[in-house]
């Protein structure tokens, strides 16, 4: 299938060019912010990722107990918050006794939240996990007409580190 602009181009911009490849997005991201740092117009700049995945690492078991737990620091919280807007209308010795009642009833919702969303999986996820994104290298493309000028600024730059 044809595409109606150019190879390297997208329909808004015109021809791009990849000035640098990194094996990392941190080192990437490194690269940009030092175009950005000498004056390098980085409107001009997209990170690409190419080869992308999605990893999820599991962190652990997932029980009804854990969930009902999960779900009470995180009611916690959200009581907090509320327990804090409400407190400030509350006078003296009271405010402490609204923050506690609020963080008390979000976490006894958020627990109970909590087990009756793990229970109603019946099972089908009984891990708790995170994800992100990977990709097996990142190109720093610019437009066709800032290239040689990005390639230039990048040729000074050190090797980022982590």
């Amino acid at each position: 299938m044809t595409t109606p602009f150019p190879t390297g181009a997208t329909p808004d911009r015109g021809p791009r060019r990849t000035v640098r490849s990194f094996d990392n997005y941190l080192d990437a991201q490194a690269a940009v912010d030092y175009l950005s740092d000498n004056g390098f117009p980085v409107e001009s700049t997209s990170i690409i990722g190419h080869d992308v995945k999605i990893v999820e690492d599991v962190s652990g078991r997932l029980t009804v107990g854990r969930a009902a737990a999960l779900g009470a620091a995180s009611g916690a919280w959200f009581g907090l918050l509320i327990g804090l807007l409400f407190g400030f209308f509350s006078p003296g010795i009271a405010f402490f006794g609204v923050l506690l009642v609020a963080v008390g009833l979000g976490a006894l919702w958020g627990a109970l939240f909590g087990a009756i969303g793990h229970w109603a999986t019946r099972g089908r996820r009984d891990f708790s996990s995170t994800r992100r994104i990977e990709a097996s290298r990142y190109d720093v493309v610019v437009d066709e007409a800032q290239a040689n000028r990005a390639e230039q600024a990048l040729a000074g730059m050190v090797s980022p580190t982590r």
